[in-house]
């Protein structure tokens, strides 16, 4: 029988966030479309000094070992926000990686539910992260497929641990693939044309990451007040839009960031930027002493874009304001001279948006699933 220990992590203890961080490296050495997150970010999320979650809420990270080595981790979050927005007291998990040994994956959860019973909550969802880009959800297909930066990948056997420590499938979320070769209805971009002459609309460009931070406010503002009357969502703090802003603006390309604007006020936006998991994967996600300057490579000869959010004001929505999205996403692959895009993370439940997609051209090849139980 194993004999194995969990414990939570000290994060002020730089052997045990070693062990941590290095952890996916060993479990997906020999799966190539495995991506590492970019170093400085994960290290953020595991500094209660440093990232901005820690202002309003807690966490906790766990480690299980067998004879001195790691063999799996988890993180188990409290969002104050989260649960006083949507009058829950629901934990998320995340982080989740273990060898394929179902006694280490239930120790960590029983670690993860003891610790989120003791903060007083009732319900455990995940994988779900710190903040609004950190990817949703554990891959369930699509496995041969390397993913966009920042989503999960993960191993097929881990949908039968966590579904073994009792939680249920939940919410699907499905990413798909637009070639530049598409033969993409022209009728759309007439329709986007018509729809900002008869509604005053405008699409605004960037030159310069500048403009875009410049932005940020009323950004925040059309962003949170989206939400109104939504579930299982949380406005963001000004401290979370700037580490956001931070972690999106340093490699994005202005040009493909799009925003929908009324008079002078934003009610829609595309975010889309080119895709650095080539450069990631030969880094090992670290930036220094030279990784950035592979990482400016990338952006500059990469095929790929990753469209990863977009939306516009319900007011607009039945008025035409989707066909604004769909021109100006088909745009930024095109214009950019990218070759290939992924759409990232559809909610399944948002079926028109799915279908009027497919009818595009967009092949949804990939789809990650949210798990939840009781506590």
């Amino acid at each position: 029988m194993r004999i194995m220990k969990i414990n939570q992590m000290d994060c002020t203890d730089p052997r045990q966030v070693h062990a941590f961080l290095d952890l996916p490296f060993r479990l997906y050495r020999n799966i190539p479309q495995w991506v590492p997150p970019l170093e400085m970010d994960i290290r953020r999320m595991l500094n209660p000094r440093k990232h901005p979650f820690y202002k309003h809420s807690e966490a906790a990270f766990f480690l299980a070992q067998h004879e001195g080595q790691v063999t799996g981790r988890i993180a188990v979050l409290n969002n104050h926000n989260y649960n006083s927005f949507n009058h829950e007291r629901t934990a998320f998990f995340y982080l989740f990686e273990c060898e394929d040994e179902r006694e280490t994956a239930l120790g960590l959860f029983e670690a993860s539910f003891d610790w989120a019973r003791r903060h007083g909550l009732d319900r455990i969802l995940g994988p779900k992260g710190f903040t609004a880009l950190d990817g949703l959800g554990l891959l369930v297909k699509g496995f041969k497929h390397r993913p966009a930066f920042g989503l999960p990948y993960n191993p097929a056997y881990y949908a039968g641990q966590v579904e073994a420590a009792g939680f249920e499938p939940g919410e699907e979320l499905v990413s798909g693939y637009l070639s530049s070769h598409t033969q993409f209805p022209e009728k759309i971009h007439r329709a986007s044309d018509i729809i900002q002459r008869r509604r005053g609309l405008r699409v605004a460009r960037y030159q310069h990451r500048s403009d875009l931070r410049a932005l940020l406010p009323k950004l925040q503002a059309l962003y949170n007040g989206s939400l109104s009357g939504t579930s299982g969502t949380v406005p963001l703090t000004d401290d979370e839009v700037k580490t956001l802003a931070d972690q999106l603006l340093w490699f994005a390309d202005p040009k493909l960031i799009k925003i929908i604007l009324k008079d002078d006020e934003p009610v829609g936006f595309l975010f889309a930027y080119p895709d650095i998991s080539a450069a990631l994967q030969r880094t090992g996600g670290r930036l220094f002493p030279f990784g950035w300057i592979r990482l400016l490579r990338e952006m500059r000869r990469t095929k790929w874009v990753n469209i990863n959010g977009a939306g516009i004001i319900e007011h607009y929505r039945g008025l035409g304001g989707t066909a604004i999205l769909f021109s100006e996403m088909y745009k930024s692959v095109t214009e950019g001279g990218f070759e290939h895009a992924d759409v990232v993370q559809i909610g399944i439940e948002n079926g028109n948006m799915q279908r009027e997609l497919r009818e595009l051209g967009i092949d949804f090849y990939k789809s990650h699933r949210l798990y939840s139980r009781a506590l």
